[in-house]
């Protein structure tokens, strides 16, 4: 949600009424999240002005790490310089520490993509805004998960409940420090994850939505203490509930 959500503002600004803005002190404390989305505080350090040059020699672009050759344009301008400064520091400030760490496994490759090209700069904000709209849309349709065998047939479904909340076993990447709590496309993905994880012996899905409408879920390692919940459904594994009554 940070990554595309900043990647949208340098689009904007990349593309504004007045020119190519370049943020010239670009850091995480210079932004702030405001009802899920990405503002700068600061605007005293933006510019429009783009580096004059009169051959190509005079426009490279460098970098604590890494230095990039860009290309003088016909009007003695320094092609795409404030975009590609803007998106070189959001991949060293923000993707490199977010992208990797979150995604289903099956989206991990397309994110590293973009952290590879923006990391090199062989993407400009226009392919960057289109590559993380193209991982937002397999998010959200689920359309990343692989084919596998149906799980959830081998879980009991109890409308109307949920267990007691309390401490359980902790997961990665979970909403909740308390305990194992993820987004799912689906009751039949928790089941895939609750199959992966050898503590986990029921789930429960709530009506929690994330910023994305998918819907949030509780794995845990029991399933006693059910109570009344209308806005929840408690599945339990059948091997954890045989032998007893439900």
């Amino acid at each position: 949600q940070i990554c595309l959500s900043l990647v949208k503002l340098l689009f904007y600004l990349a593309h504004s009424p007045l020119g190519s803005i370049v943020l010239l002190d670009f850091q995480p404390r210079q932004f702030v999240m405001v009802d899920g989305n990405l503002k700068v505080t600061d605007m005293d350090d933006a510019s429009t002005e783009e580096l004059s040059c009169k051959e190509d020699n005079d426009c490279t672009l460098d970098f604590p790490t890494k230095s990039f050759p860009l290309k003088c344009s016909v009007v003695g301008k320094c092609e795409g310089i404030n975009e590609k400064k803007n998106l070189f520091n959001a991949y060293r400030y923000f993707f490199t520490y977010l992208l990797p760490h979150s995604a289903p496994p099956a989206l991990r490759p397309l994110l590293s993509d973009i952290l590879n090209a923006t990391g090199d700069l062989r993407y400009g904000i226009n392919e960057t805004l289109r590559a993380f709209e193209k991982v937002l849309h397999l998010y959200k349709s689920g359309l990343y998960l692989q084919k596998r065998p149906l799980l959830l047939k081998d879980y009991i479904s109890l409308k109307g409940f949920r267990t007691v909340e309390g401490e359980d076993y902790k997961c990665w990447p979970s909403y909740s420090h308390l305990g194992c709590l993820l987004s799912i496309h689906s009751a039949e993905e928790a089941a895939a994850i609750c199959n992966s994880q050898s503590q986990c012996q029921s789930f429960i899905v709530t009506q929690q939505r994330t910023w994305t409408g998918r819907p949030l879920a509780s794995f845990q390692s029991s399933w006693t203490d059910l109570i009344p919940d209308t806005n929840a459904v408690v599945y339990i594994k059948r091997s954890a509930s045989s032998g007893e009554r439900l």
